[in-house]
Protein backbone atom coordinates (compact mmCIF):
# COMPACT_ATOMS: atom_id res chain seq x y z
CA UNK A 1 0.00 0.00 0.00
CA UNK A 2 2.85 2.16 0.66
CA UNK A 3 3.74 3.02 -3.24
CA UNK A 4 -0.20 4.25 -3.56
CA UNK A 5 -0.51 8.16 -4.41
CA UNK A 6 -2.90 10.19 -3.43
CA UNK A 7 -3.86 13.79 -4.06
CA UNK A 8 -6.04 16.04 -2.93
CA UNK A 9 -6.89 19.71 -3.97
CA UNK A 10 -7.69 22.07 -1.23
CA UNK A 11 -5.86 19.49 1.22
CA UNK A 12 -4.57 22.19 3.56
CA UNK A 13 -7.59 22.50 6.03
CA UNK A 14 -10.79 21.27 7.32
CA UNK A 15 -12.37 18.40 4.88
CA UNK A 16 -9.69 18.37 2.30
CA UNK A 17 -7.14 18.28 5.37
CA UNK A 18 -8.62 15.20 6.85
CA UNK A 19 -9.15 13.11 3.94
CA UNK A 20 -5.25 13.78 3.18
CA UNK A 21 -4.70 12.54 7.22
CA UNK A 22 -6.92 9.48 6.91
CA UNK A 23 -5.95 8.39 2.98
CA UNK A 24 -2.47 8.47 4.89
CA UNK A 25 -3.32 6.18 7.67
CA UNK A 26 -3.93 4.14 5.67
CA UNK A 27 -0.55 3.78 4.12
CA UNK A 28 -1.05 6.24 1.05
CA UNK A 29 1.71 9.12 0.49
CA UNK A 30 -1.42 12.58 0.58
CA UNK A 31 -0.25 14.99 -2.59
CA UNK A 32 -1.83 18.14 -0.49
CA UNK A 33 -3.23 20.39 -3.18
CA UNK A 34 -3.28 24.18 -1.62
CA UNK A 35 -3.07 27.66 -3.70
CA UNK A 36 -0.89 28.84 -0.71
CA UNK A 37 2.93 27.28 -0.19
CA UNK A 38 2.84 28.46 3.45
CA UNK A 39 -0.46 26.99 4.49
CA UNK A 40 0.10 23.68 2.44
CA UNK A 41 3.31 23.31 4.12
CA UNK A 42 2.03 23.72 7.04
CA UNK A 43 -0.28 20.77 6.99
CA UNK A 44 2.18 18.45 5.57
CA UNK A 45 4.40 19.45 8.79
CA UNK A 46 1.43 18.48 10.57
CA UNK A 47 0.67 15.02 8.69
CA UNK A 48 4.26 14.24 9.35
CA UNK A 49 4.52 14.84 12.89
CA UNK A 50 1.64 11.99 12.35
CA UNK A 51 3.85 9.90 10.69
CA UNK A 52 1.74 10.13 7.24
CA UNK A 53 3.79 10.55 4.39
CA UNK A 54 2.67 13.87 2.46
CA UNK A 55 4.16 16.34 0.14
CA UNK A 56 2.99 19.72 -0.97
CA UNK A 57 1.93 20.71 -4.00
CA UNK A 58 0.98 24.25 -5.43
CA UNK A 59 -2.69 23.60 -7.42
CA UNK A 60 -4.46 26.85 -7.33
CA UNK A 61 -8.31 26.29 -9.00
CA UNK A 62 -8.24 29.98 -10.15
CA UNK A 63 -4.87 29.36 -12.19
CA UNK A 64 -4.80 26.85 -14.51
CA UNK A 65 -1.38 27.44 -14.95
CA UNK A 66 -0.57 25.74 -12.42
CA UNK A 67 -2.06 22.22 -13.25
CA UNK A 68 0.49 21.12 -15.71
CA UNK A 69 2.71 21.34 -13.76
CA UNK A 70 1.36 19.40 -10.96
CA UNK A 71 0.80 16.85 -13.56
CA UNK A 72 4.70 17.31 -14.67
CA UNK A 73 5.87 16.85 -10.94
CA UNK A 74 3.89 13.52 -9.76
CA UNK A 75 4.89 11.97 -13.62
CA UNK A 76 8.43 12.75 -12.37
CA UNK A 77 8.61 11.62 -8.87
CA UNK A 78 6.17 9.05 -8.78
CA UNK A 79 5.01 8.53 -12.07
CA UNK A 80 1.60 7.36 -11.68
CA UNK A 81 -1.30 8.38 -9.43
CA UNK A 82 -4.03 6.17 -7.51
CA UNK A 83 -6.37 8.90 -6.23
CA UNK A 84 -7.56 12.26 -7.03
CA UNK A 85 -9.99 13.56 -4.93
CA UNK A 86 -11.28 17.45 -6.33
CA UNK A 87 -12.12 18.66 -2.98
CA UNK A 88 -11.33 22.56 -3.47
CA UNK A 89 -14.27 24.38 -4.15
CA UNK A 90 -16.10 27.75 -2.85
CA UNK A 91 -19.42 28.83 -1.88
CA UNK A 92 -20.22 32.64 -2.30
CA UNK A 93 -23.78 33.21 -2.45
CA UNK A 94 -25.58 32.00 0.50
CA UNK A 95 -26.87 35.27 1.18
CA UNK A 96 -28.26 35.62 -2.45
CA UNK A 97 -30.74 34.33 -4.89
CA UNK A 98 -31.08 33.42 -8.17
CA UNK A 99 -32.92 36.83 -8.54
CA UNK A 100 -29.73 39.07 -7.19
CA UNK A 101 -27.07 36.92 -7.18
CA UNK A 102 -23.79 38.85 -8.77
CA UNK A 103 -22.62 37.28 -12.05
CA UNK A 104 -19.10 37.90 -10.88
CA UNK A 105 -20.01 35.47 -8.20
CA UNK A 106 -21.54 33.13 -10.68
CA UNK A 107 -18.43 32.63 -12.64
CA UNK A 108 -16.08 32.82 -9.86
CA UNK A 109 -18.08 29.84 -8.44
CA UNK A 110 -18.17 27.80 -11.73
CA UNK A 111 -14.57 28.68 -12.25
CA UNK A 112 -13.33 26.76 -8.87
CA UNK A 113 -16.15 24.33 -8.41
CA UNK A 114 -16.39 23.31 -12.21
CA UNK A 115 -14.45 24.64 -15.01
CA UNK A 116 -11.29 24.09 -12.75
CA UNK A 117 -12.03 20.83 -11.91
CA UNK A 118 -12.55 19.18 -15.40
CA UNK A 119 -9.47 21.12 -16.40
CA UNK A 120 -7.25 19.38 -13.76
CA UNK A 121 -8.91 16.08 -13.99
CA UNK A 122 -7.91 16.28 -17.41
CA UNK A 123 -4.10 16.73 -16.99
CA UNK A 124 -3.66 13.58 -14.36
CA UNK A 125 -6.37 11.27 -16.35
CA UNK A 126 -2.53 9.79 -18.25
CA UNK A 127 -1.62 9.22 -14.80
CA UNK A 128 -4.33 7.96 -13.45
CA UNK A 129 -4.45 4.96 -16.29
CA UNK A 130 -1.06 4.30 -15.40
CA UNK A 131 -2.85 3.25 -11.83
CA UNK A 132 -3.73 -0.34 -11.36
CA UNK A 133 -6.92 0.79 -10.09
CA UNK A 134 -7.09 4.44 -10.32
CA UNK A 135 -9.76 6.26 -8.26
CA UNK A 136 -11.36 9.93 -8.90
CA UNK A 137 -13.75 11.36 -6.19
CA UNK A 138 -15.35 14.94 -6.82
CA UNK A 139 -16.39 16.34 -3.58
CA UNK A 140 -20.08 17.74 -4.49
CA UNK A 141 -23.40 18.20 -2.27
CA UNK A 142 -26.68 17.41 -1.70
CA UNK A 143 -27.61 20.81 -2.34
CA UNK A 144 -26.40 19.81 -5.85
CA UNK A 145 -29.31 17.21 -6.29
CA UNK A 146 -32.28 18.03 -8.58
CA UNK A 147 -34.21 15.25 -7.43
CA UNK A 148 -33.72 15.81 -4.16
CA UNK A 149 -34.81 19.22 -4.72
CA UNK A 150 -38.15 18.03 -5.40
CA UNK A 151 -39.25 15.27 -2.26
CA UNK A 152 -41.24 16.38 0.23
CA UNK A 153 -38.98 14.92 2.60
CA UNK A 154 -36.37 17.29 1.49
CA UNK A 155 -38.11 20.67 1.30
CA UNK A 156 -35.74 22.09 4.06
CA UNK A 157 -33.14 22.44 1.11
CA UNK A 158 -35.85 25.06 -1.05
CA UNK A 159 -34.68 27.38 2.07
CA UNK A 160 -31.51 27.39 0.38
CA UNK A 161 -30.97 30.25 -2.68
CA UNK A 162 -27.44 29.79 -3.61
CA UNK A 163 -27.86 29.02 -6.99
CA UNK A 164 -24.16 29.59 -7.73
CA UNK A 165 -23.07 27.18 -5.53
CA UNK A 166 -25.72 24.28 -5.75
CA UNK A 167 -25.68 24.77 -9.77
CA UNK A 168 -21.94 24.30 -9.44
CA UNK A 169 -22.48 21.11 -7.55
CA UNK A 170 -25.29 19.86 -10.39
CA UNK A 171 -22.79 20.68 -13.46
CA UNK A 172 -19.98 18.55 -11.16
CA UNK A 173 -22.52 15.73 -11.12
CA UNK A 174 -22.85 15.69 -14.60
CA UNK A 175 -19.20 15.82 -14.97
CA UNK A 176 -18.93 12.76 -13.03
CA UNK A 177 -20.91 10.98 -14.86
CA UNK A 178 -19.92 11.68 -18.14
CA UNK A 179 -16.22 11.14 -16.89
CA UNK A 180 -17.48 7.86 -15.38
CA UNK A 181 -18.40 6.40 -18.66
CA UNK A 182 -15.38 7.97 -20.65
CA UNK A 183 -13.56 6.05 -18.43
CA UNK A 184 -15.68 2.79 -17.98
CA UNK A 185 -13.44 0.74 -20.23
CA UNK A 186 -10.64 1.49 -17.97
CA UNK A 187 -9.56 0.62 -14.39
CA UNK A 188 -10.71 3.57 -13.32
CA UNK A 189 -13.67 4.55 -11.01
CA UNK A 190 -15.41 8.07 -10.50
CA UNK A 191 -18.30 8.66 -8.09
CA UNK A 192 -19.14 11.91 -6.25
CA UNK A 193 -19.31 12.81 -2.76
CA UNK A 194 -21.47 14.48 -0.49
CA UNK A 195 -19.51 14.75 2.92
CA UNK A 196 -22.89 15.64 4.76
CA UNK A 197 -23.53 19.19 6.51
CA UNK A 198 -20.20 19.38 8.37
CA UNK A 199 -19.14 21.61 10.63
CA UNK A 200 -16.17 23.99 8.68
CA UNK A 201 -15.18 27.71 8.33
CA UNK A 202 -17.62 27.60 5.11
CA UNK A 203 -20.59 25.89 6.95
CA UNK A 204 -20.08 27.29 11.06
CA UNK A 205 -23.78 25.50 11.33
CA UNK A 206 -22.76 22.12 10.29
CA UNK A 207 -24.17 19.09 12.32
CA UNK A 208 -20.84 16.88 11.74
CA UNK A 209 -17.65 16.23 12.64
CA UNK A 210 -14.70 16.98 10.37
CA UNK A 211 -13.77 12.76 10.46
CA UNK A 212 -17.06 11.96 9.46
CA UNK A 213 -17.37 14.33 7.03
CA UNK A 214 -13.98 13.05 5.03
CA UNK A 215 -15.08 9.56 5.05
CA UNK A 216 -17.39 9.12 2.32
CA UNK A 217 -14.64 10.78 -0.01
CA UNK A 218 -11.94 7.99 1.44
CA UNK A 219 -14.32 5.43 1.10
CA UNK A 220 -14.69 6.09 -2.50
CA UNK A 221 -11.22 7.20 -3.25
CA UNK A 222 -10.15 3.57 -1.97
CA UNK A 223 -13.07 1.45 -3.19
CA UNK A 224 -11.99 -2.26 -4.06
CA UNK A 225 -11.99 -3.77 -7.79
CA UNK A 226 -16.36 -4.50 -7.27
CA UNK A 227 -16.94 -0.97 -6.18
CA UNK A 228 -19.24 1.03 -7.91
CA UNK A 229 -18.49 3.59 -10.79
CA UNK A 230 -20.93 6.74 -11.68
CA UNK A 231 -23.07 7.27 -9.17
CA UNK A 232 -23.47 9.55 -5.84
CA UNK A 233 -22.96 9.16 -2.19
CA UNK A 234 -23.08 9.91 1.40
CA UNK A 235 -21.62 7.74 3.54
CA UNK A 236 -22.43 4.13 1.66
CA UNK A 237 -25.51 5.52 0.65
CA UNK A 238 -26.55 6.18 -3.12
CA UNK A 239 -28.41 9.85 -3.60
CA UNK A 240 -30.48 11.23 -6.72
CA UNK A 241 -28.85 13.42 -8.92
Amino acid sequence: MSNKIALVTGGNKGIGLEICRQLGQQGYTVLVGARNEKRGQEAVSQLEEEGIKAQFLQIDMTDSSTFAPAAAYIEENFGHLDALVNNAGVGLDWDKNVGNVPMDAVRQTFEINYFGQIELTQHLIPLLKKSQAGRIVNHSSILGSIGIRHMPEHSWIKNIKSVAYNSSKAALNSFTVHLAEHLEDNNIKVNAAHPGSVKTDMNPAGDLDIPTGAKTAVTLATLPDDGPTGGFFHLGQPLPW
